[in-house]
């Protein structure tokens, strides 16, 4: 069974996969369409990737600007993460704060990510997969992101391997953010 689990930003959530383990190996369900339903979560993912990462490789903070934003999932399947999601969301009562998650082949889970977050990982093993399911296609004039270390994260890596990119971003206290969620007043 699937487990849905609320994380300490609205909308984003681990979720724990059943593992199924024998002498032949490993099976995971990394998807349910019915239990996603359920929580009222996105199904339709259009579009999926899948990266290759050294120990000490950051990638992030990244998303995609509207009207391209999206919904992410991501998970690990070798090796092992830090994965960091920060809410972009005007309005929200967790603007600008983090949730950090272990990410592992081991652990079998993953994290939901709602529209209006930025995300990124660290790479804590060699030759670690991350795999990214997205509810749009890649808009590469709508490609955006925050600088990773602007976010309030320890990242626990001394010389951290990044790309010029994500070097290039501008820090989150510049970031004039386009999201917003709807402040429902009783």
């Amino acid at each position: 069974m699937i487990k849905v689990i609320e994380s300490p930003i609205q909308g984003c959530f681990e979720i724990k996969n059943r593992r199924f383990e024998d002498e032949r190996g490993l099976f995971i369900k990394t998807f349910h369409q019915p239990t996603f339903e359920k929580f009222g979560l996105h199904t339709d993912f259009p579009e999926e990737y899948y990266s290759t990462s050294k120990k000490g490789v950051i990638r992030g903070m990244h998303f995609q600007l509207p009207p391209y934003d999206h919904v992410k999932m991501v998970y690990c399947t070798s090796g092992e993460v830090m994965d960091v999601v920060v809410d972009l969301r005007k309005g929200s009562p967790t603007f600008g704060k983090h949730a950090v998650f272990e990410l592992s082949s081991k652990k079998a889970n993953m994290v939901y990510i709602p529209k209006g977050m930025a995300h990124g990982f660290c790479a804590l093993e060699d030759d670690t997969i991350m795999h990214y399911k997205q509810s749009t296609v890649y808009a590469p004039d709508h490609d955006a992101g925050v600088l990773w270390s602007s976010v309030g994260v320890d990242w626990a890596v001394e010389k951290p391997i990044l790309s010029a990119r994500d070097m290039s971003f501008d820090a989150f206290d510049m970031f004039d953010s386009p999201f917003s969620v709807e402040v429902v007043h009783e």
